[in-house]
């Protein structure tokens, strides 16, 4: 079939500070989060639409994941659609295909569906507006926050992917603009000092994880200390959004790995409990406590849902935190392996 547009978007993954963990609705966070988004972790996804025969009202679709055709993808997309596709009238229209690729192991804890889900949903607007010819889209702001929208329904951790530097996701006290339903940008809100933040990643196993971030976040709903985590993960949030506006780089990594710490302790104490951590992850938090009290830099760690070490701390320090990394923390990395990454300017339209 003669292919009729093309659209495609680089999308980077996200780290959040404040964990979000539990939901309820149609991918509505039981407590509201905020994250730096990344910029070497990323998806790259193109979309592109076919003619196909009128008569056919489903939803043809070909996914493909590293060039090749991906079938266990395929069905999660489809569902996807399936619950987007009155407000996206061409997914029935015409024959799709997509491809997609990540810059990083996927479905091992770097937030693969954030990067992933937020690119499709780029694409799926600026689809909408090349079939409509709206040669002027609409205006940046409205687009972001229609992307952030969609790809909330795909992974909530997507809808912070969509702006720079810095997002804010879920009603939270005191920012007027939060919602629920979409993230918000706080590139503006955030201090100069963190403007330039590394994020190195330190890969304690690139396997697929053996319980999903989707298992985890529904065990929620039967976790013991449910109550009492969403009302802490509140209080976090005020604090660190003032540690972010201050530039308070120390009470910014207390909550940070508190955040981290508590995300794991939830697992564990689910029913059933599982562990995403390895002995290799523990290893490297050990030695990071330990070298961030001897050195008295602001050195610290967090962890999505998975085994990987997200190591923040500022631009200024990084000649003496390198040799740190890589003399003692490089040999508890799968292969030695480190992704260098720093705080990004957010998705990018490929031409």
């Amino acid at each position: 079939m003669k292919e009729l547009k093309k659209v495609s978007w680089r999308s980077p993954s996200n780290i959040a500070l404040v964990k979000y963990w539990g939901k309820h609705g149609n991918q509505l966070p039981s407590n509201p989060s905020i994250s730096f988004t990344l910029d070497k972790c990323y998806s790259e996804t193109s979309l592109s639409v076919s003619e196909k025969d009128a008569k056919d009202k489903d939803v043809q679709l070909k996914f493909y994941f590293d060039k090749k055709e991906n079938l266990a993808f395929r069905i999660k997309i489809l569902s996807f659609f399936e619950g987007i596709a009155k407000d996206f009238p061409f997914l029935s229209k015409y024959a799709l295909a997509i491809h997609s690729t990540n810059s990083f192991p996927h479905s091992s804890g770097i937030a693969s569906s954030a990067s992933a889900m937020s690119a499709l949903a780029l694409c799926l607007c600026d689809m909408e507006a090349k079939l409509k010819s709206d040669k002027n889209k609409t205006d940046n702001d409205k687009f972001l926050k229609k992307a952030s929208y969609y790809a909330r329904i795909g992974s909530g951790s997507a809808s912070r992917s969509v702006y720079p530097v810095a997002s804010l996701w879920g009603e939270t006290a005191g920012v007027k603009a939060s919602s629920d339903e979409y993230a918000i940008p706080f590139e503006d809100e955030v201090h100069k000092s963190f403007k330039k933040y590394q994020n190195s990643i330190l890969i304690a196993s690139s396997a697929e994880k053996k319980v999903s971030s989707r298992v985890g976040h529904a065990l929620m709903k039967t976790n013991p200390f449910a109550k009492a985590r969403f009302k802490q993960a509140n209080q976090n949030m005020a604090e660190m959004i003032s540690a972010l506006r201050s530039g308070d780089l120390e009470k910014f990594g207390t909550i940070t790995e508190t955040e981290a710490m508590t995300l794991h302790a939830l697992m564990m104490c689910s029913s059933p409990n599982f562990m995403l951590m390895n002995p290799s992850t523990v290893a490297m938090i050990t030695k990071i406590k330990t070298f961030r009290e001897a050195s008295k830099l602001p050195l610290y760690f967090t962890l999505d849902a998975g085994p990987n070490i997200h190591l923040l701390y500022p631009e200024n320090i990084k000649s003496k935190v390198i040799p740190f990394i890589q003399s003692e923390l490089s040999e508890y990395c799968e292969n030695g392996r480190i992704i260098w990454d720093q705080i990004g300017k957010g998705p990018t339209a490929i031409k």
